[in-house]
């Protein structure tokens, strides 16, 4: 397999910043990469909270301007790993409380055009090797509507690196107005409908759908979906045009942070052959949730952003009926104002049934992993989804929606695949309220012969979910890239 020099561009990565999945794939594909002697580099916006997480002081490799500011390159390690990490350093855009996207009131910046836009320019310059930092991509693999005018602005010039560009989830797309568009002073020509331009304004994400040599997204299933009426968001034209050059690659997880074997997270550690050791974590999470000490009862679990895309209408609708069974649940979510205080007048209903803690805790995401018998993602889409796949590999079966890259990892319990051993959770036969009821019904049922459940939480355990698999196949992307534009 040929080994290429790739420059990550991500405006998150855990663990130095987390807000969602796309923190994830950026703190394991690099090391992924790495592990298949690729030369791979991330580059970063040198938030606040990072710059402050570090144990050790960043280098400063070099010191420029980009417009009006003064802009530093940063370079440090992704903790844990020997990937190197390039921060850009402008405190003007990036050294605010908050988060990457949001203020502390939740609201999205004001400048967001502006800070990702120097982003975008800092990236195409180091793509050029214009700092002189003796090391030069050949691809450059951009991620999402942050660092989407970088395949655009590349593709102004004849020598330049290939591009890649990930979908993570269509639905956000950096859309900006006119005003924006001018206050960047971008060329004039990307201002076009076959360009950047987008329902009279424009959006950042098209730079990569437009511009990439290749595009992909995050499962097979959702690279289909995104083509339809129903999950393009408004792109699927443009999506459909491009489908020669569009794939979709599962992602993995890593399997040194999510290991029931080795999670010093979890109350009690296990593997398949000790699966009863697993109760230990339920006890522990009944207790921190002040959750009725039940060992027989079928606990579920929900770690989410609290949002209509989540399904998290459809869970409070079914509420009533869900807790009446013999069911308990643990929530782990923010989000959505009127489903945070759905869910928390539904806890104080139903006390030893219902528990819910808003924000997110690392340390309480794997607990309830290891605790819970059965996770809920009943999502009206789903790019990829990674809880599924943590929930299989702890013997925690996924109860999801039949949508994007759920379908693709989850197999259902029905009764040909129960019989062929490959049943790992359940999938819902639609999206809807009555659907996630009905699929919730049919794991209680099963929940109550012990012998066969035991037989699904070890199937489960058993698939690999690695990056082993999921970086081959982005190497070979790589290299078809290069085949759309060759680097001398």
């Amino acid at each position: 397999m040929p080994n290429y020099r790739v420059l990550f561009c991500t405006s998150e990565a855990y663990p130095l910043i987390k807000t969602g999945g796309l923190a994830d794939v950026a703190g394991s594909l690099p090391r992924a990469l790495l592990g298949l002697k690729h030369d791979v580099r991330i580059v970063l916006p040198a938030y606040q909270s990072v710059l402050a997480g570090l144990k050790t002081r960043p280098t400063l490799r070099y010191q420029t301007r980009v417009g009006d500011y003064s802009v530093g390159i940063l370079q440090t390690t992704l903790p844990g790993t020997r990937v190197p990490v390039w921060l850009v350093d402008c405190p003007p855009l990036f050294d605010r409380a908050g988060n990457p996207y949001l203020n502390e009131l939740g609201h999205d910046w004001p400048d967001n055009a502006q800070r990702f836009a120097l982003f975008n320019q800092v990236i195409v310059r180091l793509a050029n090797n214009d700092f002189g930092m003796n090391w030069q991509p050949q691809v450059v693999h951009c991620n999402d509507w942050q660092t989407g005018l970088v395949p655009a602005l590349l593709a102004m010039q004849t020598k330049r690196p290939a591009t890649v560009f990930t979908i993570h989830n269509l639905a956000y797309q950096g859309t900006f107005d006119r005003a924006a568009f001018e206050q960047l002073q971008l060329p004039e020509h990307l201002w076009h409908y076959e360009s950047l331009e987008y329902h009279g304004g424009f959006a950042f994400i098209k730079g990569g759908l437009v511009y990439a040599d290749r595009i992909c997204t995050v499962s097979p299933n959702y690279a289909k979906e995104i083509q339809t009426a129903e999950f393009g968001h408004g792109l699927e034209g443009l999506l459909s045009h491009r489908a020669a050059k569009l794939s979709g690659i599962i992602n993995g997880i890593d399997e040194r942070v999510w290991n029931p074997g080795t999670d010093k997270l979890i109350a009690q550690t296990y593997n398949r052959q000790q699966i009863k050791k697993k109760l230990i974590n339920k006890q522990a999470l009944q207790a921190h949730y002040k959750l009725t000490p039940q060992d027989d009862v079928l606990l579920l679990g929900l770690i989410s952003r609290l949002a209509e895309q989540k399904g998290i209408d459809m869970l409070l609708d079914i509420l009533p009926q869900l807790l009446d069974d013999k069911v308990q649940l643990a929530v782990l979510g923010s989000g959505n104002k009127a489903y945070q205080l759905g869910l928390q007048e539904a806890a104080k209903k139903y006390p030893g049934k219902l528990g819910v803690q808003i924000g997110y805790d690392e340390n309480l995401a794997h607990l309830i992993e290891a605790g819970i018998d059965a996770f809920l993602m009943p999502s009206r889409f789903e790019p990829c989804g990674l809880n599924q796949m943590y929930s299989q590999r702890y013997g925690t079966l996924p109860i999801v929606a039949p949508v994007g890259g759920l379908s693709d990892t989850v197999k259902d319990a029905s009764v040909e695949n129960i019989k062929a051993s490959t049943a790992t959770g359940f999938v819902m036969p639609d999206v809807s309220a009555e659907a996630l009821l009905q699929t919730i019904t049919r794991v209680n049922k099963l929940y109550r012969d012990q012998t066969a459940w035991v037989k699904l939480q070890r199937t489960a355990m058993q698939k690999d979910f690695s990056w082993a698999n999921s970086a081959a196949t982005y190497s070979e992307l790589y290299g078809l890239a290069l085949k759309e534009h060759p680097v001398p």
